[in-house]
């Protein structure tokens, strides 16, 4: 059985370009649906370039944090046009 760790980032990875989810939308999809704040825990250990974890995004639309920093995230979503501001 996979952990939350690996489900959460088997959700992640499957983010389209140009399409975000919220922390609590990859909670629940990874089966944790009060889990969201594990969520963030979970990414800002994530180094691996193969998981998109700039496609997640708060509830409030805000960008929450990145572990490469704020303004990458930005750059990274305004480019996959996955935001509009």
């Amino acid at each position: 059985m996979a952990s939350f760790k690996e489900k959460v980032l088997a959700v992640v990875k499957a983010i389209p370009k140009g399409k975000t989810l919220t922390y609590k939308e990859v909670a629940r999809k990874a089966g944790s649906p009060e889990a969201y704040r594990a969520v963030g825990t979970v990414l800002k250990s994530n180094f691996k370039k193969s998981i998109p974890c700039h496609r997640v995004i708060k509830s409030d639309g805000t960008l929450g944090g990145y572990n490469r920093g704020r303004a990458k995230k930005l750059a990274l979503l305004r480019r996959e046009k996955a935001i509009n501001y």
